[in-house]
């Protein structure tokens, strides 16, 4: 592949919660520059709902060196307060293109399920609501491509005012439809479970071939046994008072080994398909960290590369409030 990268999350914002606290800019170039030198990445999608967090973020891996993908990922904001949202990312990546750096902006992440007015619901509650219920689910979703290609158009017309880089979309496979025409990257979040796995290769093969430069923006697993049968779900173990994860929904046996096999499976998989770039999820995940017990320990139910940790520093880096799983040292090792 042409680039080798990992999704950083500035946090993200629902409910009145964010899934990086505390957010220190400290760290986070500090933690960039292990993404740079110890991981070897040489790209890096930021995402997040805060402008101010991606602005920040996505200059400290500008001065890095490193490709930004600057890839806001919002929740429950209207159609057109996202077009601002992006009117301002626009401006945060020419200022920083215009300083040398490699940028490509993705407009918005995901847009059916976390945007209001593409699948009914006001809440991504109620659209998650409607995503398990297959007798509404499917007239909803009949009408998702048209309304979802009617706002990219107007969406691309938005930043390319203002950006003179490359500009993508990291969009469902599924059901969203995506007309590529407009955009200079396919970027697909895409993830292997038992259900999709049989097709896989082909549909990344499928992909590349369009003709256009594919990247997939997301792909990973989470860290216990079983967990890469699961895909994107596997954090449905996860129990929550409200948006805040409390604990876990069983007893699960910690499986670093499987999560790193994963990863590097998948790479071999994009690579060999002619996949250009793709982004590991993710590097921490803030929002679940380690605990003792099993029924606690969020970190089960991570697709960090990191085990975070609420109360004390790591080892290997004895500055951060994390420790490398077995994926850190397997990416480390596939991207040298």
């Amino acid at each position: 592949m042409r680039a080798n990268g990992i999704s950083y999350d500035t946090g993200f914002l629902a409910g009145g919660t964010s899934t990086h606290e505390p957010f220190d800019p400290d760290t986070v170039r500090r933690e960039l520059r292990v993404i740079r030198d110890d991981l070897h990445c040489d790209a890096v999608r930021i995402t997040g709902g805060d402008v101010t967090r991606l602005d920040l973020a996505a200059g400290a891996a500008a001065d890095l060196g490193l490709e930004v993908w600057l890839s806001p990922f919002t929740c429950d904001l209207t159609r057109d307060e996202l077009l601002a949202v992006l009117a301002d990312c626009a401006d945060v990546a020419e200022r920083l293109r215009r300083g040398g750096a490699s940028v490509i902006v993705l407009t918005g992440a995901e847009l059916s399920i976390f945007t209001v007015g593409f699948l009914p619901g006001d809440t991504l509650d109620d659209r998650l609501s409607l995503m398990a219920d297959p007798a509404r689910l499917g007239p909803a979703i009949a009408k998702v491509p048209l309304l979802l290609n009617e706002f990219l158009a107007r969406a691309v017309a938005v930043v390319r005012e203002r950006f003179a880089g490359p500009v993508s979309y990291a969009a469902i496979t599924s059901f969203e439809g995506v007309d590529w025409t407009p955009f200079d990257y396919v970027s697909v979040d895409l993830y292997r479970s038992t259900q999709v796995a049989a097709g896989f290769a082909d549909a990344v093969r499928s992909l590349v071939a369009q003709g256009k430069p594919v990247a997939i923006t997301e792909f990973g697993s989470a860290t216990f046994r079983g967990a890469p049968d699961l895909g994107a779900h596997a954090a449905g173990i996860v129990v929550r008072d409200g948006v805040v994860a409390v604990g876990l929904d069983g007893d699960y046996e910690r499986d670093e080994a499987g999560q790193a096999a994963h990863l590097v499976e998948l790479l071999d998989l994009f690579d060999a398909a002619g996949v250009d770039t793709a982004f590991a999820y993710t590097f921490a995940n803030y929002h679940l960290p380690h605990r003792d017990g099993p029924r606690r320990d969020l970190d089960l139910a991570s697709y960090g590369v990191v085990t975070v940790f609420e109360d004390r520093f790591g080892v290997t880096y004895p500055d951060m409030r994390w420790e490398p799983k077995a994926a850190f040292t397997a990416l480390a090792e596939r991207y040298r």
